[in-house]
Order: structure tokens, then C-alpha cells, then sequence
């Protein structure tokens, strides 16, 4: 059984895959080739905004985010300790300092109660990351940005995909940055990423950052990065992106019924995934909490099937980051969420039979 199955999708989409990359193999536009242009235009409409601007990595564009905000050295960032590395590095990469917020126990996303108490002079944005596919109260979180003039950035690597109030992930704050790595809702089969506004200026700003500072050729206003999106990874995401709309349901389909399976197995203290109200979920990922976490996994793996943890440690517990001087028990949620979170088999073409199988394993092994 496969942990996310992407040799499934590519045999259903072959041939529009094979055609798209054998376009930019004729016309040998490899670095900012047509592709670009028009898969920017492309997903701007499906989030709803005027910009798109494809980068090199979902790491790259949250770096390319504040660097364009002119986050730097001093400065502050308020984001969660549980997540992906990427989503505080970024902010060390600049110079700041990353702030950490605890999250909801249900959502696993930022508790935005507890963000104005992170707050201080020095607080030049928010980073919330919308996890395992479903995104946190952004409105909630963009009025307490507008009473403070602070900028906010959604990490929508694992939502894109998913609706709030229905607007799209990657749609509903100043700046939108989301990742196309092949494991994502919508991946390519590499690295990319892409970000998203309505903000002109911005715009502007970050397609020069992504292109060493350039606004045009040996022109160099801004100081920039090797950032560009690869054409052949632009022509791939061009041929899933037809088929996404499909597969965002099926996602959404696949993990409720996970959900009613389990629901004679997962009761407190374990747990199935919540969907917060006004949301829809991608399900990047199906997530689970049991207290017995590593014995559960043991005994699905010796059924043959894999899992997954998202998120062993938190962020505040990485050597790199002990310098913020965060301890064990500043964050309990987070804490608690790393040590029972377990992710199971879960992507579009998931068959029920491969689902109850799940099912029927994971209730033997609580």
C-alpha cells in the first residue's frame, strides 16, 4: 500500500503530463519559458487574486514573503512551534526571530487567542501555516494584523486546495505562498512553490526577489535570490491542474469517510481529524491521535501499512532554534499533538477496500 501514491496519478494523467514536458523539451525554454506565465495566470483565477508569482520551493517563497516585507535583523515574527521546519527557518534566514504561538488541540493550527499576547514592539508580521489541509480563523487573525499594522503571510503549503468562508487557501491575506513538492495537494516532481496577492506593489517586488532583485536585465534595485520556478516542473503542475478540482473532492470524500469508520475507535484520548467550522479540507494529510502513537505505528507497519508523524518535535526543541528561549512546557498543545499525531495512508486515489483494510488494522492495534 503506498503512503501517498503519486505513480497512480501520473499513469491517469500520462499522456497530458508526457505532452506538456515534451513542449518545453522542443522549444528549449527551460528558465522562465512560456509555462510560467501561463500557469501563474492560471492559478491567480483558481485562488481569486491578481497575482501569482512561481518560485523555486515553498521554503524559497516564504523567505521571498518577508524579504519583500523587509523583514530583517530585529524584527519579529509571530508563527507556531508545530510545523514544518521551513516555516520558522525562513525567519532566521532574514535575520529575525521567530515568536511561537501554541495551537488548538482540534485544528492543530495557530490558537489565535493567544497571538496579541506574542505581540511586541518588535513584531513585524504573522506567519500562521495552515495544517494538514484546512486553514485557521483568518479573520480572527487579519483584524488582530490590522489593529497592530502588521503584515500577514499564510503558509498554505498543506491547503492549498481548501476554502474558508469560501475563499480559496493562499486567497485571504496579504501574501499567500503555498509548495508544489510532489507530495502536496497539488505537487510537481520536484521543488516550487508559488505566492500569491492582490497587492501590486508587492507583486512586483517579489518577482524582482525571485530574480536576483532584477525589475529588468542587469538592472538590480533589490537585493535577490536565484528563486525561479523550473519550466518542466511548470509544465507538470499544468497538467494536474485540470484534474485538481477532482481530486480536492475526493480528498475531502476519502478523509470524512475515514472519519465514520473510525468513529468507533478514535474516542478520547484519541482522535479523528476535525474540520473547523466555514472550512474545507484537503486532507495533505490524514491525521490521527492516539497516546500509544509508536506502538500503533509498529503494529500497522507489520500489516503492511505505512505511516507517517507530522511532527515528531516541536520547533522550539530544535537545537537551531534554542537561542529563542523557549523551554519544555511553554507550548503544551504542541508538545502533546508532536507525541500522538499519526498520519495514515491518504491521497485522491485511495480505493475503499485499501481504506477499510486501514481501518480494520487500526482497530486491532488500539
Amino acid at each position: 500500500m503506498e503512503f501517498i501514491d503519486l505513480k497512480t496519478q501520473y499513469r491517469k494523467y500520462q499522456t497530458e503530463i508526457d505532452d506538456r514536458m515534451k513542449a518545453v523539451l522542443t522549444h528549449g525554454h527551460f528558465i522562465m519559458g512560456p509555462e510560467i506565465t501561463e500557469l501563474e495566470a492560471a492559478l491567480a483565477k483558481y485562488v481569486g487574486v491578481k497575482h501569482c508569482i512561481t518560485v523555486a520551493s515553498g521554503t524559497a517563497s516564504l523567505e521571498i514573503a518577508l524579504r519583500t516585507l523587509g523583514v530583517g535583523p530585529d524584527d519579529e515574527v509571530v508563527t507556531v512551534p508545530f510545523t514544518w521546519i521551513s516555516s520558522a527557518e525562513v525567519i532566521g534566514l532574514v535575520g529575525a526571530k521567530p515568536v511561537f504561538v501554541d495551537i488548538e488541540a482540534v485544528t492543530y493550527n495557530i490558537n489565535a487567542a493567544q497571538i496579541e499576547a506574542a505581540i511586541t514592539p518588535r513584531t513585524k508580521a504573522i506567519l500562521p501555516v495552515s495544517l494538514f489541509g484546512q486553514m485557521p480563523d483568518y479573520d480572527r487573525i487579519n483584524a488582530i494584523a490590522a489593529k497592530h499594522k502588521l503584515a500577514v503571510i499564510e503558509d498554505g503549503a498543506q491547503s492549498f486546495g481548501a476554502t474558508q468562508r469560501g475563499r480559496q487557501s493562499c486567497g485571504v491575506t496579504p501574501i499567500g505562498s503555498t509548495s508544489f513538492f510532489p507530495a502536496k495537494p497539488l505537487g510537481c516532481y520536484g521543488d516550487g512553490g508559488a505566492l500569491f496577492t492582490n497587492d501590486d506593489a508587492l507583486a512586483e517586488k517579489m518577482r524582482a526577489i525571485r530574480t536576483h532583485g532584477a525589475l529588468k536585465r542587469h538592472s538590480h534595485p533589490f537585493l535577490g535570490t536565484n528563486g525561479r520556478f523550473d519550466t518542466l516542473q511548470a509544465a507538470v503542475v499544468l497538467a494536474k491542474l485540470p484534474h485538481f478540482a477532482w481530486e480536492v473532492e475526493a480528498r475531502g470524500r476519502i478523509g470524512a469517510r475515514y472519519t465514520e469508520l473510525l468513529s468507533s475507535v478514535l474516542r478520547p484520548p484519541s482522535s479523528a481529524p476535525a474540520v473547523a467550522p466555514d472550512n474545507t479540507h484537503v486532507y495533505a494529510q490524514y491525521t490521527i491521535r492516539v497516546p500509544n502513537r509508536d506502538a500503533v505505528a509498529a503494529k500497522l507497519k507489520e500489516q503492511g501499512i505505512p505511516t507517517a508523524v507530522y511532527y515528531p518535535k516541536c520547533l522550539h526543541e530544535q537545537p537551531v532554534f534554542a537561542s529563542c528561549g523557549n523551554k519544555w512546557g511553554d507550548f503544551p498543545e504542541a508538545e502533546k499533538a508532536s507525541r500522538e499525531v499519526l498520519s495514515l495512508p491518504m491521497h485522491p486515489f485511495l480505493t475503499e477496500s485499501d481504506q477499510d483494510r486501514v481501518a480494520e488494522a487500526l482497530k486491532a492495534a488500539i
